[in-house]
């Protein structure tokens, strides 16, 4: 199996910031942000003031900073300054409610906190007799009276520092996995682990290069958009393009045409938007679509891709999508599309460096073609969950981490995603897809979104129900649903068809758009 050599003395920020400086890159831009550019050199003396500013505040090694950021160079600075003096930075999910964050800054005990001006009223929220540990908020931007600004403390602090010898198997940063259900587990990841991620996937798949320029829909928080948007482009000294704002399909478009990037990050419910949006016209204009001639790699992640999407995009921009599968715990992708090689519907083949087992409930492996659980074993997989010692057990089981998706591989060694093990459904004694049945209700032009999930008919056997979102100017639901019934009826057998079709306007998703079929079950028990 393909490995990835480091000394044993290995500190992430020297790797990803410090080594630029020798190799030629200092008046290079790292990132791009807006109007506002931002060099190696900056990075490096941010990143060291940034480490400074926390000594000085009296962060000791391996303590925890919680990150609650937006996607600007201020998070490359915090991340990697924290990293470069020995602590933990926590990337918080930016779109979550005070509770969460309650839970997270207790859970992870950390006394710092640096948060964006915009989401400063999130914790605000939260009563100060509920953090058990914060005594320091850090503001990026105007910050209240009694807390502290994160450019005051950059412009006071040194921009020289020598980097924690800390050893490659060394708490580097944590990363909250959202879960399907309850609060979030705290996935402790080690030095080394971003290292082998852009080695085995962004080098040794994508080809990066100094070059590139990289624009990630995903954010920064979520395990996908930290390598995207982060340490992908550090890795060979390339440019990152930070949007701190929503992505929605006007701001996308508006961010590629604007600063032309060569790859392309976004989610499966990301790319359905982006294909159901048409440039305005003026009455009478002809004007052309959207311009992705510059994007010469575009990569989905987060949720199955369902092919129906794959083809619209590559035939309306020409761009082929190389669907992939990844998590916050192995951190980012294990196996994954190949350029030139994707197989839509599938999530590719197993990255050189990690193994790959799908074993039935037996723990014994399953012929292929024939469905079970995946598990899958690398060197970017976190050392466990922080505090819970049970769950850490039951999901990483030696070197094997059990992912909780249900797949199959084909006889060429593509991996087929089949659904969520609580997701996959038993219809009459058969195991049926959520995501085919999903793929073929995309096929119909009228069709945005879709989810499918289990539900209990008379006699309390499983039935599949398919939830709906249309695009604008669908026209009337009755004909729609009558037409994506017999679209089901010619494509699928008998038992996959849904008894029931539901029109909604939008489908619960996780901040990082992987559609809650849960909440969509809770919600038809309600009933």
């Amino acid at each position: 199996m393909k490995t990835v050599e480091l000394p044993s003395t290995f500190n992430a920020a020297s790797h990803f910031v410090d080594r630029h400086m020798g190799e030629g890159r200092s008046g290079k831009v790292a990132f791009e942000c807006g109007d506002e550019r931002v060099t190696y050199q900056q990075l490096a003396e941010r990143v060291n003031r940034l480490g400074n500013a926390l000594k000085t505040l009296g962060v000791r090694r391996e303590e925890r900073v919680a990150l609650l950021l937006l996607d600007t160079p201020e998070f490359a600075y915090c991340f990697f300054g924290g990293i470069k003096m020995g602590a933990v930075p926590v990337p918080l999910n930016t779109l979550l409610q005070p509770a969460e964050y309650r839970y997270m800054l207790n859970d992870s005990r950390a006394r710092i906190a640096i948060v964006s001006e915009a989401l400063l009223p999130q914790l605000q929220a939260i009563p100060t007799n509920e953090l058990g540990y914060l005594q320091t908020v850090i503001v990026a931007g105007q910050p209240p009276e009694g807390m502290l600004q994160l450019q005051k403390l950059l412009d006071g602090s040194s921009p020289d520092l020598l980097p924690e010898p800390t050893h490659k198997d060394d708490a580097a940063f944590w990363l909250y996995s959202s879960g399907s259900t309850g609060f979030p587990k705290g996935c402790v990841h080690l030095q080394h682990d971003m290292v082998v991620c852009a080695e085995l996937y962004a080098k040794a798949v994508l080809g990066i290069r100094e070059d590139d320029r990289f624009f990630s829909v995903a954010k920064l928080f979520f395990a996908y958009g930290l390598g995207n948007g982060l340490y992908f482009p550090l890795a060979v000294g390339a440019t990152s393009i930070l949007w701190p704002r929503s992505p929605s399909p006007p701001n996308v478009f508006s961010v590629i045409e604007r600063h032309r990037p060569t790859l392309f990050f976004s989610v499966p419910s990301n790319y359905a938007s982006l294909l159901s949006y048409q440039r305005e016209k003026k009455p009478g204009e002809n004007a052309p679509d959207f311009d992705l001639s510059t994007v010469r790699h575009a990569v989905s992640a987060g949720e199955a891709l369902p092919a129906p999407i794959f083809h619209r995009f590559k035939e309306r921009f020409g761009v082929e999508i190389l669907d992939a599968i990844g998590s916050t715990e192995a951190l980012h992708m294990f196996i994954a599309n190949r350029p030139g090689a994707a197989r839509p519907g599938s999530s590719g083949e197993i990255l050189p460096g990690y193994e790959a087992r799908i074993i039935d409930e037996n723990d014994q492996p399953v012929a292929d073609g024939e469905i079970g659980s995946l598990l899958i074993k690398g060197d970017s997989v976190c050392a466990y969950y922080w505090n819970q010692h049970e769950k850490t057990k039951d999901t990483i089981q030696g070197q094997w981490l059990r992912t909780g998706d249900k797949y199959y591989r084909d006889p060429e060694g593509y991996y087929w995603y089949v659904g969520r093990s609580d997701d996959m459904l038993k219809v009459k004694g058969m195991w049926v897809s959520p995501i085919e049945i999903e793929s073929t209700l995309l096929e119909h032009p009228a069709v945005q979104e879709a989810a499918v999930i289990g539900v209990n008919d008379g006699n309390q056997l499983t039935k599949p129900a398919a939830y709906v979102v249309l695009k604008s100017g669908a026209g009337e639901a009755s004909q729609v649903g009558e037409e994506i019934k017999k679209l089901l009826a010619s494509k699928l057998a008998p038992h996959k068809c849904p008894q029931w079709i539901e029109f909604v306007s939008e489908l619960p998703k996780t901040a990082t758009g992987k559609i809650q079929r849960y909440k969509l079950r809770a919600a038809r028990n309600q009933d």
